[in-house]
């Protein structure tokens, strides 16, 4: 596929990293140029480089990996609210929570990808990796002893489908929770998570263990 990426962090890096391995093309874009040279000088042949409008131009799918407060003024710079990503599926990680908290710092009943998805006439919103660390992503899957399952969110089977082929990329299992009127749900697990994590507990210790079995039949403990 033809990749574009927004942002030169540590996500957006690290998929850059697993999509290019996994042999993509990624056109990567940030506020700075010299940043995004010196990630695709890493990376190799297959990632180049670009401003944000061409990032977008013409790629089988978009990640959106910016702070954010940086949402807008990335957008701005893509030419969104101008339909550049018109029909393109936009991979949404954002986590709009309060530092160390990990409260939402949205309205009640708002979401992230909600918001984006207004900001972007046409594109077809998903949401996708906002809940493990970056340097999940950075581990060749055949180097991998579990895969962890991605949760996604998104109207748009098709681009439900190219994310999901971009989550078995780099390791993980897609699962689709549901459609961008649930993602709500799905970004407040984020903001649990992270709220643990500032306090010192394992989120994975507050999370009980259910089998799919003891769901199917509906059964309690």
């Amino acid at each position: 596929m033809r990749i574009g990426i927004l942002g030169t962090g540590t996500l957006a890096t690290a998929l850059a990293t697993g999509w290019a391995r996994a042999g993509h093309e990624v056109a990567i874009a940030g506020r700075s140029r010299a940043k995004a040279e010196r990630i695709a000088g890493r990376l190799g042949p297959t990632v180049r480089a670009v401003a944000p409008r061409e990032a977008v131009a013409g790629r089988d799918a978009v990640l959106l990996a910016v702070t954010w407060g940086g949402i807008e003024d990335m957008l701005r710079l893509a030419g969104a609210p101008e339909g550049t990503l018109d029909r393109t599926p936009l991979i949404d990680p954002t986590n709009a929570v309060a530092h160390g908290v990990g409260a939402l710092l949205l309205e009640p009943g708002e979401s992230a990808a909600g918001r984006i998805a207004r900001l972007t006439p046409g594109a077809r919103v998903v949401k996708a990796f906002h809940l493990f660390p970056a340097d999940r992503w950075t581990t060749p899957p055949e180097d991998s002893t579990s895969p962890v399952t991605v949760a996604v969110c998104g109207d748009d089977t098709a681009a439900l489908g190219v994310v999901g082929t971009l989550v078995r990329d780099v390791g993980g299992l897609p699962a689709t929770l549901g459609t961008l009127e649930r993602v709500r749900q799905l970004e407040e697990v984020a903001g649990f998570v992270i709220g643990l994590a500032f306090a010192g507990v394992d989120p994975n210790s507050a999370v009980p263990v259910v089998s799919t079995a003891t769901t199917r039949t509906g059964s309690r403990a």
